[in-house]
C-alpha cells in the first residue's frame, strides 16, 4: 500500500519494513476477493454433482482457503498476523463458461486491513480446487484473482462496480 507516493513496505533506505501499526486506531475492517477457475464440462460436472471420486470438492477447498486465510502472515513476508473474526468461502458456477468463481469474505477488529487475506483464500481455494480435479483436466486455469471491495481504516470504503453475489 502507498501513501502518496510512497511506498509504505519501505523504509527510508528502501529496505524491506514491516509497517508500524502501533498508533493506528482499532476500527472494523472487511474485504472481499475473487477469482475464477476455469475447467473442461465434464469436470465442471463431476465437482457439481458432487460424483468426483475424490469427494465433495467444495467443501475441501472452503476449509482451505479459510486456513489459508488464518496462516496469511506465515506466507507473506510483511503481512501481519491477524486475529480474524470471520473467513468465508463461496462458490459461484457458471456452466456457460465451465468456471467456478471462487469468493472470500474476510473481516475483524484491528489496526489493518484484510485485503492479503481474502486474496489468499481465494488463492488457496483455487489451487485447491485444481488439485483435487487435476488428474480429470490438467489444463485448468486459475485467473483473474482480485480484491472486490474493502471496508474500514484510514483509506475508506470501495467496491468494484462489476461483482458477482456471493459472500
Amino acid at each position: 500500500m502507498a501513501e502518496g507516493n510512497k511506498l509504505t513496505h519501505l523504509n527510508e533506505k528502501g529496505d524491506a519494513n514491516m509497517v508500524d501499526v502501533t498508533t493506528k486506531a482499532v476500527t472494523s475492517r472487511a474485504a472481499t476477493a475473487m477469482g475464477t477457475i476455469t475447467m473442461t464440462p465434464e469436470t465442471l460436472q463431476l465437482v457439481v454433482d458432487g460424483s468426483h471420486k475424490k469427494g465433495d470438492v467444495f467443501a475441501v477447498a472452503r476449509i482451505a482457503g479459510i486456513q489459508a486465510a488464518k496462516k496469511c502472515s506465515d506466507l507473506i513476508p510483511l503481512c501481519h498476523p491477524l486475529m480474524l473474526s470471520k473467513v468465508a468461502i463461496d462458490f459461484e458456477v457458471n456452466q456457460d463458461n465451465n468456471q467456478i468463481h471462487v469468493l472470500s469474505l474476510c473481516k475483524l477488529s484491528g489496526q489493518t486491513g484484510v485485503e492479503m487475506e481474502a486474496l489468499t483464500a481465494v488463492s488457496v481455494a483455487c489451487l485447491t480446487l485444481y488439485d483435487m480435479c487435476k488428474a480429470a483436466d490438467p489444463h485448468m486455469t486459475i485467473s483473474n484473482i482480485h480484491v472486490t471491495s474493502k471496508a474500514g481504516g484510514k483509506s475508506g470504503d470501495w467496491q468494484l462496480e462489476q461483482q458477482l453475489t456471493g459472500v
